[in-house]
């Protein structure tokens, strides 16, 4: 399928591995010129070596920490001054935070309030000048389904994951008319960088023997009995960026095989 995307300008937060990387790789396919974003600038050239191999469109990759407005700033000034434009941003930077409520403290909650949510309104705030002014936009928050209805000792991730779903619809609101949609997909249990961290980690502790086997005990609870592969989600969030899209904005979309208790 033709997305369209070619000639436009896509940023990806997050972009050097997993859900991230899968997005810009199948954006870049598709045309558009992207740029990834992330804190480490070997694993950037890394991904970009690696999308480069199949993209018909641009990659480069900025090393920025979202958290940090300064950096954030630094990193959009020379994006809107090499290209002019922003037309696409996939807030995506994030790590998973789970504690239960006994532990959670101000230091804790602090940094993952900055990372996910300020580091999304600092990016936002840099490409909604341009995207307004080009009656075209889309933004795409990664979030996950603990937003919309948080299990037990998933703080502070699902608190700043239902403050990114309420920041989607808000801005829907706010920016639709100007062409800007604005959605989320909330992902569930993806072979993402994190999860393969986590699977690696379990294996060490002799938890698991193996890495599949983490990935297997975590799809007992999925109906389709399965963890999803990261490009699987790459692909919703590319279509969510394209005209195809045109008319869903204000959308929190599950990703995770049905697991969810709610729509």
């Amino acid at each position: 399928m033709d997305l369209g995307l070619n000639g436009r300008v896509a940023v990806v937060t997050g972009g050097s591995e997993g859900i991230g990387k899968a997005a810009a790789h199948i954006m870049a396919e598709e045309g558009a010129t992207v740029v990834i974003l992330a804190r480490t600038q070997s694993k950037l050239d890394s991904a970009v070596a690696e999308i480069g191999t199949t993209a018909t469109g641009t990659i480069e990759g900025i090393s920025c920490d979202v958290s940090d407005q300064a950096s954030v700033s630094s990193a959009f000034a020379s994006i809107l001054g090499k290209h002019g434009k922003v037309d696409i941003l996939v807030n995506n930077a994030g790590t998973g935070n789970a504690n239960s409520f006994e532990d959670l403290n101000e230091a804790v909650l602090t940094s993952d309030l900055q990372l996910k949510v300020f580091g999304a309104v600092y990016c936002s705030k840099a490409v909604l000048p341009s995207m307004r002014s080009n009656k075209w936009g889309r933004i795409i928050n990664i979030t996950t389904a603990g937003g919309k209805a948080a299990p037990g000792s998933t703080l502070p991730t699902s608190m700043s994951r239902a403050a990114g779903i309420a920041m989607t619809k808000a801005m829907s609101k706010e920016y639709g008319a100007d062409n800007v949609l604005v959605n989320t997909v909330c992902i569930g249990s993806i072979r993402s960088a994190q999860n393969l961290q986590r699977a690696e980690a379990a294996v060490a502790s002799g938890e698991v023997t193996t890495t599949e086997e983490y990935y297997v005990n975590r799809c007992k609870n999925v109906p389709v009995l399965r963890v999803g592969e990261a490009r699987e989600a790459g692909d919703l969030i590319a279509f969510l960026a394209s005209d195809r899209a045109s008319y869903i904005s204000g959308t929190a979309i599950n990703m995770d095989g049905g697991a969810a208790p709610m729509v």
